[in-house]
């Protein structure tokens, strides 16, 4: 998906959808995408119903460029990843970038996914056609490394073709913006001002016509040098001996990770095998996304296997982080932390660390839907806390951070290094604190403990509901609007603050926050990345009270479903 919406596109109700197709098909340079196209096409013009109902889901809409840049199933058709489409964002971008700048440059990054390398080569060839000085990372390196260039190199931007931990068949584009962006994913309005050029490249020009030149540049292994060198700093403890299981989830973690471990000192990581090297087809997974139940099974056995302390999952293009740590009562023998459990300890370690060297002032800052415990570290360090809208482009924005994460796996250690999130650097860093915490004969889960003993004890939770028809989404949100909740799971609401209009320093966004009198919170929005409607729930209590907050959390779970379910019946 592409920010969940798809924009207007020749071919509606108002056009021939064949002619629209066809239209298509004499400037596709690829040819799996032409003949997929050409027997749709056979089909449809044969009489067949659904090959023509196939056409208007295709060419009805076109994937439309946001703040999340392009994602979707890699098909021909506007509303597909392809590489008519992602030719047309290139030039589209170029233009854009020419419009700022007399002499603008871009690095661009791609990950093993099908097709990334192809629209990664297409997009360089074009912006060298434009004139834009472009530099392509040397072979399929993880999305950080791409974020780290854009700063490194002083480029006016950076695209990583990526669609992270999407299904297989999913591929993607992001866009980070250099200068004052500082290597930033983009926002509002570079989203709609690159959208407009795209949309006047797909309207105004056949692909196939733009200008190409192979006078780009390979980058060379010194900036990989150079991010592992600076990524290696972040580890500040003495390395003990520590054994650890890794997987790169068929992703392109495996090379940089070990490589940032080994010159961090750390004792050598042990990889599962299965999943250790870039796959496209995600053979092991049926979602390559350590949030989804299964995900992290080789990783277990492997860890039984032998005996690991702690488990390391990155996601496909390495900029998400998901820890498990070794829990007798479970059948796996681990259990997963959550994204939330892993920013309370980093965070609280870097305000721990800031302190311990003085530095005055300094920001802790999460997303809306992310644990209010953050806030709670901020206080007790004297240092200011900020709530950004969901997304790393916005957390990673905030002035004087020192930590910065959101509860869906991505983490911010080293600011002044990669302005987005980190796997890899979030890794070394959690690394970093279980070799200071078992130096001390400290476990990690111990360590979550005197985190609720100081903090109190902060229960979260999500429901998260996939949807078919994109439609329910706008279903759901209209009626928690139009019939305002008046209590969840037996709690009073208290507050609902919408925030479509914006809220406070935030900028509109499509969410609702339902505050309960007993201080519980629950978050609301449609998924920016997939089609689902999430809900995050949040309870804080004593830590002599967590019991409670368990039962209260479990009750306001329920609740929501069924007003989900209800919604949409």
């Amino acid at each position: 998906m592409a920010d969940i919406e798809t924009a207007d596109a020749p071919g509606g109700a108002g056009e021939d959808v064949v002619t629209t197709a066809r239209a298509w098909l004499a400037q596709d340079p690829d040819a799996e995408t032409r003949a997929e196209l050409e027997a749709l096409l056979s089909s449809a013009e044969a009489g067949s119903a659904d090959a023509l109902a196939e056409l208007h889901n295709r060419f009805d809409t076109r994937l439309a460029f946001g703040t999340a840049g392009l994602r979707g199933r890699i098909e021909a058709g506007s509303a597909r990843m392809n590489r008519v489409l992602v030719s047309q964002a290139a030039a589209g971008l170029a233009a854009y970038l020419l419009e700022r700048e007399a002499s603008p440059s871009i690095v661009i990054g791609y990950d093993g996914r099908k097709n990334s390398s192809v629209f990664a080569r297409d997009t360089a060839e074009i912006m060298a056609g434009a004139g834009v000085r472009a530099v392509l990372l040397p072979r399929l390196l993880p999305t950080p490394v791409l974020a780290f260039a854009v700063r490194h190199l002083d480029v006016s931007a950076g695209v990583m073709v990526t669609a992270s931990h999407n299904p297989p068949a999913d591929n993607g584009y992001k866009v980070y913006l250099g200068g004052e962006d500082r290597g930033s994913q983009i926002v509002s309005p570079s989203d709609a001002e690159i959208a407009e050029h795209i949309t006047r490249v797909a309207a105004e020009q056949n692909v196939l016509e733009l200008l190409r030149s192979d006078a780009f540049e390979t980058a060379g292994e010194d900036l990989l040098d150079a991010y592992v060198e600076q990524t290696a700093r972040v580890m500040t403890a003495k390395p003990v001996d520590l054994n650890v299981v890794y997987t790169a989830m068929h992703g392109v973690g495996w090379e940089t990770f070990s490589r940032v471990a080994e010159q961090a000192g750390l004792t050598p990581v042990v990889p599962v095998e299965e999943q250790q090297f870039p796959d496209a087809a995600f053979p092991t997974v049926s979602f390559p996304n350590p949030e989804e139940p299964g995900a992290l099974d080789l990783a277990y056995a492997k860890a039984r296997e032998v005996g690991a302390e702690l488990i390391v999952a990155n996601d496909p293009d390495a900029d998400r982080l998901s820890i498990a740590i070794p829990d007798a009562s479970r059948e796996e023998g681990y259990r997963q932390l959550s994204g939330n459990e892993v920013g309370w300890l980093l965070g609280w370690r870097s305000a721990v660390l800031n302190a311990e060297q003085s530095v005055p002032g300094g920001v802790l800052a999460c997303s809306i839907v992310s644990s209010p415990a953050l806030a709670a570290v901020a206080r007790e360090y004297n240092l200011d806390f900020v709530e950004t809208l969901t997304g790393f482009k916005w957390v990673s924005r905030v002035p004087n951070l020192i930590f910065g994460y959101e509860e869906a796996l991505g983490y911010l250690v080293n600011p002044t290094t990669v302005r987005d999130k980190d796997g890899i650097s979030a890794a070394i860093d959690f690394l970093s604190m279980a070799c200071f915490l078992k130096d001390q004969g400290v476990t990690v889960e111990r360590a979550l403990e005197a985190f609720a003993e100081k903090f109190g004890y902060f229960a979260s939770d999500q429901l998260s509901l996939r949807v078919t028809d994109l439609s329910d989404i706008t279903t759901i949100m209209a009626h928690l609007r139009a019939e305002p909740l008046q209590e969840l799971g037996g709690v009073k609401v208290a507050e609902i603050d919408d925030l479509i209009d914006g809220f406070g320093s935030l900028p509109p966004t499509d969410a609702l926050r339902f505050v309960l009198a007993d201080g519980s919170r629950v978050m609301t929005r449609p998924s920016g990345t997939e089609p689902k409607i999430k809900f995050y729930l949040d309870v804080q209590r004593p830590n002599d009270k967590r019991d409670e907050a368990s039962v209260v959390l479990a009750a306001i779970k329920s609740h929501l479903a069924a007003i989900a379910e209800q919604a949409t019946a």
